[in-house]
């Protein structure tokens, strides 16, 4: 830790961000309770894909194994028309044979961290913060109750955040015109055990199904499944009943019809919606952005988890070695924003491609993605995209050796490489 700092911290919300940042801030020393506006606090959303830098935190946090234990490897994303025409194909071994994604439940990430973190005492549930001073570290709840003041306090209350505006006015905060329904589904014998499989109508339609493994108390392997359309068509979707857009679905992707049969309630599926938001500045006074509060991006690239993980070793690695916390602040902003501007950017412009009304922008899409991945310089970037490693625009995220002989030595037997 740096020289001197010993702080009282709180951090708002208890996502992946403020989960990882209570565990690894504890860890050092710091005095730390959390505030979580849920009565009683869990995942939200099915599954995601961890990425090998989300990984990387995981393995310096200890909890890698534990994270493969439960997860499906994920080695390669494909997406294709309707037709079986091929628009993605994405491999990680193309990139390093050694590395692959891995596809979580976010009950089982939720609770490998919830058991991490020995400070449970610290949680503040059912508490709502709405309101921080940053000169003095206050925090005020929905009931007016003050809590503090705390040498620092964490904003990582999500993608809706409402505390990013007292840091700094936003250079985008909005809302995605596009959403997504959710739901997890028994694997069965699912054709692709370790494949993110996509298949696109246009860019009007997208369906998913991730492989996601196992939780503790559930052993029954499961997949993550998404439907994609427009936030203003939820409630014509849930009209227009499970029957005929199970019917869509399926003549869509005939391979998912078994699997959708235990669909028979629009309930059954949760709604997602996304926000875009940059901030001018991470941090002010004593209060600091960190997750989805400091970020928040489409799903197209799917690195949210992984952003969140990210920030939370940044920010404890620059609170060890700055000597002031304003130091620290403004180290932690300056390494993160290095690498989160070149993915708001590409999420920016890639989304349209995959979800929206335009036609023309998914055939060029059709036309160009297979190509361009096969090309050794286009996939290369592609890849360094998807896996979290790219940095700036030319330059690479370096993921420690030792890491990556962890990675291989804990890889469940049987999985492809």
């Amino acid at each position: 830790m740096g020289v001197g700092l010993n702080l009282n911290i709180a951090i708002v919300g208890y996502g992946t961000a403020g989960q990882a940042l209570a565990i690894l801030l504890s860890r050092d020393g710091h005095r730390v309770e959390v505030f979580e506006r849920a009565a009683e606090p869990g995942p939200v959303g099915a599954g995601f894909l961890l990425q090998p830098t989300g990984l990387q935190v995981l393995w310096q946090m200890g909890l890698l194994p534990a994270a493969l234990a439960h997860g499906a490897p994920v080695t390669r994303l494909y997406g294709e028309t309707p037709a079986g025409r091929g628009v993605m194909d994405m491999r990680y071994q193309h990139l390093d044979p050694g590395i692959y994604g891995l596809g979580m439940q976010r009950g089982a990430l939720f609770n490998l961290m919830a058991d991490a973190w020995e400070g449970h005492a610290g949680l503040h549930r059912g508490t709502r913060v709405v309101s921080v001073d940053a000169d003095s570290g206050r925090l005020v709840d929905e009931h007016g109750c003050k809590q503090g003041p705390f040498d620092l306090v964490i904003a990582a209350d999500g993608s809706a955040s409402q505390l990013r505006a007292s840091v700094s006015a936003s250079r985008i905060d909005r809302l995605y015109p596009w959403g997504a329904l959710w739901c997890l589904l028994p694997s069965g014998d699912w054709p692709w055990p370790d494949e993110l499989r996509q298949r696109y109508v246009a860019a009007r339609k997208m369906i998913g199904m991730l492989p996601v493994g196992t939780r503790p108390g559930d052993d029954t392997p499961r997949l993550s499944f998404f439907w994609s359309l427009p936030t203003s068509d939820f409630d014509g979707w849930q009209s227009r009943g499970m029957s005929a857009w199970r019917d869509e679905a399926c003549g869509i992707w005939p391979e998912i019809s078994t699997r959708l049969e235990a669909l028979s309630d629009c309930t059954q599926l949760a709604r997602a919606s996304y926000r875009d938001a940059i901030q001018h500045r991470w941090h002010r006074g004593r209060l600091v952005l960190a997750g989805d509060a400091a970020h928040a991006m489409s799903p197209q690239l799917g690195q949210g988890v992984n952003m969140a993980l990210m920030d939370a070793m940044a920010l404890r690695d620059a609170l060890r070695t700055e000597n002031s916390v304003d130091a620290a602040l403004a180290h932690y902003q300056q390494v993160r924003r290095r690498h989160v501007s070149i993915y708001h950017f590409w999420s920016h412009w890639l989304t349209p491609l995959f979800q929206s009304d335009h036609g023309t922008v998914a055939r060029i899409r059709d036309a160009s993605f297979l190509p361009l991945g096969r090309l050794p310089g286009g996939r290369g970037h592609m890849l360094r995209i998807l896996s979290g490693t790219q940095q700036g625009w030319f330059g690479k995220l370096a993921l420690q050796q030792e890491f990556m002989r962890a990675l291989v030595m804990h890889r469940p037997p049987g999985t492809a490489q």
